[in-house]
């Protein structure tokens, strides 16, 4: 037989220890139904104390300071590292925000759940702030005869048919039970029935339940406290008054203290400048701007100066100036930027998508993703290309950047077939006809009409005529030159200014090639004075390099006509080109102006060809004076081509001199090559015009026949169709336009102009959908490259480190600033108390 055991095994024990752990947990609070524990004393918190529970019943209005600050609930002995942040840079602190954070749950005291553990003050604090109760909901979940709760139970018919609220009563959801507010809270005892203690959902015998419990004598009693404290707490007459002055004051000082934390982090954000510096501790050198802005406001505002004095004497140890507080501000105040922007882009219903990438200070690639709409919500209508975020795209493949777009447009809860435009740069993975986004973009949503980038299709004509022929080349060759030269050290930089007043040399832009117009520039209004400080830099230059470069440039290049023939020409030609890509850049650009701004620069060009080359001669040979060149081509000897012995002299070619030689195969060369470049890099548009062209105008639409006009909008029905459905019906469009020709005003309008006219007026719907899905079409890419510079700004090389939410909470207040003026800020504090707050110390 075996021997009993003297002790018990070790599973017996941990199943007694295990039981016994459940017991104490269930019986937690049980107390605070009877006794209320002593308050302690503000500021009476030893750093040495034992960390609280989260469900710990402390007394609200005393413990003013106990609070999640961010994401991590410290325990006391953590409190003084935490008094003003850790010792740690910004770069190494975003990545240790989760660091040592328990999940802390808060108490929710809307919640039925909850009521038996709340105490004195939580129930004050319940009552003030009132019970919630979904009135939307008509019906529960069925139980398993078929029967709900219904909200008709909410309401009480007395005899003579009328109606009184039952106020009391509640039902969660969660539980599918009703409740008594008044009698669950104010009880004095055990009370019979469900409503008080654990919640009824007998529906079949619910009526008469509510019946019998709101004519009983114990109900009453309650309902009467529960009217009585309502009233004390409205009228401020309770017997703590004094105390619940004191609680008044000190959640005034705190969202006091948000509202101001909040102004420095919009600030900051706004001008793109840098948080934190190597500590974050108040009266600290490098401490960074925001402490900064901390310390300067305490010599001025009473609010800032009392919490620094808080925190310097240890009074309080969760301030709400550390590095997680100022994240989560800084995602709350974007999170409330995006939400405006997508509920204008959903009122505008169509939008387009603007995409490009770039990659940022610590080699990952960042996808700025802009959406462009109609704003109707605006009086006039105006057309608004938003900022939304940077995604971190791995795969740069036209495939994977499609799959992140389909992505995020989803998370953003819009639909992408109200994608009525498409506009990226000109690489092969965005615009190519078989594999790129475009295509497959146009594969889901054929109505997503694609736009490549006007500026960058300016950009590349430019780089097919530097491209083109050797004197090209060689032109832009010295430029860089000259440049290089002056900008090698500060001393030939300064004999470059005292030559050269009002204007500077640039370098030549590798990507952006209508901005040489800023390299040649200089040296066209300033020839004479470029030359000088090139002798100058020859004679006084030690270094034979730089002496003969420069006396090479000075002598033989500004002593060429041929030379400064080709300045005049180019800075002409880069001129034109510059207008345009400036006018092209514009937010509110729409595609029936860049396509007038496109033909007029191919219209400049064929009149240029014929003119240009005359006027040329002339400004050179005014600046030939001044550098006193002598204005005549170079003469080279013609190349003759070997004969056979019964060949003939009459078939020889016969010589052209220096001039028409020059005009043929440079002048012509390049204005016949930029013209079919042109043409070729914006067939797009020829597409739209096609389609559009005939709204273009208030002209365009007064210009065609009733039977041109019925096929103009016949055709756009069918481009706009998807399936069996169309975005606007073609014959519907063609009466209301014989219509609006008689009333549109006699001057000529554009196509914004004539929205702004149909929008006062609600006869012309399908016209004007028309014209705002015309508008929604984007024409370049310049709001993704302008969020490039912000990106450069905020990704630094001191803060290569930051997380993608960091970058694009700042990047949205940077570039949407307009948005701040706007936030409410009483609203942000009660979110961020919801959210963050143990203690509901701001509501």
């Amino acid at each position: 037989m075996p021997l009993k055991r003297k002790y018990e095994s070790g599973h017996a024990k941990r199943l007694k220890k295990k039981k016994g752990d459940e017991l104490a947990k269930s019986l937690v609070g049980s107390m605070d139904r009877y006794v209320t524990r002593k308050a302690q004393g503000l500021g009476e918190t030893s750093v040495n104390d034992e960390p609280k529970e989260a469900d710990e019943n402390v007394d609200i209005e005393v413990n003013l300071e106990e609070h999640i600050d961010g994401e991590n609930q410290t325990d006391a002995n953590e409190v003084v590292d935490d008094h003003l942040g850790q010792n740690e840079s910004e770069d190494d602190a975003e990545n240790n925000d989760n660091v040592n954070a328990p999940n802390v749950t808060p108490v929710n005291i809307f919640d039925p759940r909850n009521w038996d553990s709340l105490d004195k003050n939580l129930i004050d604090l319940l009552v003030e702030k009132g019970h919630v109760r979904d009135l939307s909901i008509e019906h529960g979940p069925p139980d398993k005869f078929g029967r709900h709760f219904s909200s008709k139970f909410y309401t009480r018919f007395v005899g003579n048919g009328e109606k009184y609220d039952r106020e009391w009563l509640v039902y969660s959801k969660e539980l599918d039970k009703v409740f008594c507010f008044c009698c669950k809270l104010f009880k004095r005892g055990p009370m019979r029935g469900q409503l008080p203690n654990d919640g009824y959902n007998d529906w079949g015998h619910l009526g008469r339940r509510l019946k019998e419990h709101e004519m009983s004598n114990d109900h009453l009693v309650n309902a009467s406290s529960w009217t009585d404290l309502r009233l004390r707490l409205q009228r401020l007459e309770t017997i703590d008054k004094a105390f619940q002055d004191q609680i008044r004051l000190e959640k005034k000082h705190w969202r006091n203290v948000l509202k101001r934390v909040i102004a420095f982090v919009k600030f900051l954000a706004k001008h793109n400048l840098a948080f934190r510096g190597t500590n974050e501790r108040l009266y600290q050198p490098n401490n960074g701007l925001f402490l900064g802005l901390v310390e300067m406001t305490t010599d001025f505002d009473e609010v800032m100066e009392e919490h620094c004095r808080r925190i310097n004497s240890s009074e309080i140890h969760h301030h709400y100036l550390g590095h997680n507080i100022q994240n989560e501000l800084l995602h709350m105040i974007s999170v409330e930027i995006k939400a405006e922007i997508i509920k204008k882009i959903k009122d505008a219903q169509y939008f387009s998508v603007i995409l490009d990438c770039t990659p940022d200070i610590s080699h990952q690639e960042q996808m700025s993703l802009i959406l462009r709409c109609v704003n109707v919500s605006t009086s006039p209508i105006q057309v608004e290309e938003f900022f939304l975020e940077f995604l971190n795209v791995h795969d740069t493949s036209g495939q994977g950047l499609f799959e992140e777009l389909v992505a995020v447009i989803q998370s953003l809860d819009l639909d992408i077939s109200n994608v009525r435009g498409q506009g990226y740069d000109n690489g092969s993975n965005m615009k190519g006809k078989h594999q790129g986004v475009q295509k497959k973009l146009l594969d889901v949503n054929p109505r997503a009409f694609y736009t490549p980038c006007g500026c960058h299709c300016l950009n590349l004509t430019l780089c097919d005529l530097a491209k083109s022929c050797e004197k090209a080349l060689d032109f832009f060759g010295v430029l860089q030159r000259l440049y290089t030269l002056f900008a090698g050290s500060t001393k030939r930089w300064q004999i470059l200014n005292d030559n050269v007043k009002g204007f500077t040399l640039k370098s030549l832009s590798t990507t952006r090639w209508e901005s040489r117009i800023g390299s040649i520039k200089p040296l066209r209004f300033n020839a004479a004075e470029v030359r000088e400080a090139l002798l100058q830099l020859a004679e006084s230059d030690k270094d034979p390099i730089t002496k003969s470069g420069a006396k090479s440039i000075a002598t033989n290049d500004l002593g060429d006509f041929e030379f400064l023939l080709s300045m005049v020409i180019w800075y002409e030609i880069l001129f034109a080109f510059n207008k345009v890509s400036k006018m092209l850049q514009s937010q509110d650009m729409h595609i029936s102006v860049a396509i007038g701004e496109v033909k007029g620069l191919i219209a400049w060009l064929d009149k240029f060809r014929e003119t240009g080359f005359t006027d040329a001669i002339i400004t050179t040979k005014e600046i030939a004076a001044t550098l006193n060149v002598e204005p005549v081509f170079p003469v080279r000897r013609p190349i003759q081509r070997k004969r056979f012995f019964d060949e003939s002299n009459s078939g020889s070619i016969p010589s052209s001199s220096g001039e028409e030689s020059f005009r043929m195969h440079y002048f012509l060369y390049i204005v016949d090559q930029a013209k079919g470049s042109l043409k070729r890099r914006f067939e797009q548009y020829k597409y739209y015009d096609d389609i559009f062209g005939f709204l273009f105008t208030s002209e365009a639409l007064n210009s065609l026949n009733d039977n041109d006009l019925r096929a103009a909008c016949m055709n756009l029905e069918n481009v706009l169709r998807l399936g069996e459905s169309s975005d606007v019906d073609g014959e519907d469009m063609f009466r209301e336009i014989k219509l609006l020709r008689e009333i549109l005003p006699k001057e000529k309008m554009i196509a914004t102009d004539i929205l702004n006219f149909l929008q006062e007026r609600n006869s012309y719907p399908v016209v004007r959908l028309a014209y705002r899905i015309l508008l929604t079409v984007p024409v370049t890419v310049a709001s993704a490259e302008r969020s490039f510079s912000k990106l450069k700004l905020l990704k630094s090389y001191l803060r290569s480190t930051m997380s993608q939410e960091r970058l694009n909470g700042l990047a949205m207040i940077s570039i949407e600033n307009d948005f701040l003026g706007k936030i409410n800020c009483d609203k942000l504090i009660d979110e961020f108390a919801a959210k963050k707050a143990r203690r509901m110390i701001f509501k």
